[in-house]
């Protein structure tokens, strides 16, 4: 018999990712939401090979801060509620922090943003739940993802 053991950080974030992203129309849903709930009026949706070789949701919503980026992936991270109190008002598609955390924990991430405030945007390259860059970017407003 094998003995109980945690499982690491990695392997448990894979595992709740399954919960999400169950496949590519899974993906594409959730980043569609995200961009309703940003206020975008044109979202646009690329994808090949049924979304499993590659898929991009760009919008022109209000787009994120250069340096909330990073805190976007983390696991339960939202700027739709801040206490318990807010659940009972919750008028967007999204509100747990769970979509980005998880598809970026199985696949390849590639998200450039821009505020429609600021003159630049950022880009962040995200490949098994890790941060391999995170720099400056020039883009339109809004957002693009690419998994």
């Amino acid at each position: 018999m094998q003995k109980i053991q945690v499982l690491s950080q990695q392997i448990a974030n894979q595992i709740a990712a399954g919960e999400v992203v169950e496949r590519p129309a899974s993906i594409v849903k959730e980043l569609v939401e995200n961009a309703i709930d940003a206020g975008a009026t044109t979202i646009t949706v690329e994808i090949q090979e049924g979304g499993i070789s590659y898929l991009r949701v760009t919008d022109n919503g209000a787009g994120i801060e250069a340096d909330q980026v990073p805190v976007a992936f983390l696991r339960h991270a939202t700027s739709k509620i801040a206490s318990a109190a807010d659940l009972d008002q919750i008028q967007t598609l999204g509100f747990r922090g769970e979509a980005l955390a998880s598809i970026a924990a199985v696949s390849k991430v590639s998200l450039t943003t821009r505020t429609q405030q600021a003159e630049s945007g950022t880009n962040i390259v995200i490949h098994g739940g890790e941060v391999r860059s995170c720099q400056p970017a020039a883009c339109a407003g809004g957002t693009s993802i690419e998994v």
